[in-house]
């Protein structure tokens, strides 16, 4: 195949697509499948049971699909997937999963990981999610979609962040974020919403409104965060309040920021 350099290392077994590109230096593992128009640059690692979408960018030096960081692992098989378009940047790294969290690590479609952040295993990341430099998810996480999570910020094991939500720089969270919230801080607070996203995503304003009105409602309302988020469904007539309404009914093995 012309489009893989001749000092590139291709294992037996792997599959790739005729329209792949897979630059010089490059370890391709024998299980892994390489989609169409997929680009590999030069001094890439892709290993493990690791099936990349279509049109998705790796650079350099980046390590995609070895096994996970956790000492329970005993080489059980496990999955990385990741969707179409995405564009993963020098020094990235994402694990494969483990038997105990699904088996699966799975990034959607539309991502940038900006280089040196790490995706651990099991994690599931939904599309449009932008991971910014040496930022860290760790292990069993759930990122929504348009997510966007900044520079040396750490997510910690089994957190969920709602759709839309935006995470400070240096920021650690270890509780679950709501739809479209705003997290800063060392320690991770729960600041206002992202209204700068919702404008550029072209939001109506009667819903960000709504949002804005709902979201003093959990600050300053009576009873437990639940308890107003649970009254919050019986009067809200927003798509966009539901939303964070359901993600906070749902099950959950974490507690919430909660606002204020």
């Amino acid at each position: 195949m012309t489009n893989i350099h001749p000092s590139a290392v291709i294992e037996e077994g792997a599959k790739i697509d005729q329209s792949a590109v897979v630059g010089p230096f490059c370890v391709i593992g024998s299980q892994v499948v390489l989609h169409a128009d997929v680009v590999i640059k030069s001094h890439t690692v892709i290993t493990g049971q690791t099936e990349v979408g279509e049109g998705t960018v790796i650079f350099s030096f980046a390590v995609i699909g070895e096994i996970p960081q956790d000492l329970k692992f005993k080489g059980e098989a496990s999955r990385l997937v990741i969707g179409k378009r995405n564009r993963i940047r020098e020094h990235v790294t994402m694990n494969c999963g483990t038997e105990g969290g699904g088996g699966v690590t799975r990034i959607g479609d539309d991502g940038l990981f900006m280089a040196g952040c790490h995706i651990a295993h099991d994690a599931i990341l939904g599309d449009r999610v932008i991971v910014v430099n040496s930022a860290a998810v760790a292990g069993h996480c759930i990122i929504e979609d348009d997510v966007i999570i900044g520079g040396l910020a750490g997510i910690h094991q089994f957190v969920r962040i709602g759709r839309g939500a935006i995470i400070g720089a240096v920021t650690m969270v270890t509780n679950d974020v709501i739809p479209y919230g705003l997290v800063q801080a060392p320690r991770g607070v729960l600041d206002g919403l992202n209204l700068v996203g919702l404008k550029r995503r072209g939001v109506a304003r009667n819903d960000i409104t709504a949002l804005r009105a709902a979201f003093q409602m959990l600050a300053q309302g009576e009873g437990t965060f639940h308890d107003r988020a649970q009254r919050l469904g019986d009067e809200t007539g927003s798509d966009y309040v539901r939303e964070i309404v359901d993600f906070v009914m749902a099950d959950t093995g974490r507690h919430f920021l909660t606002p204020g």
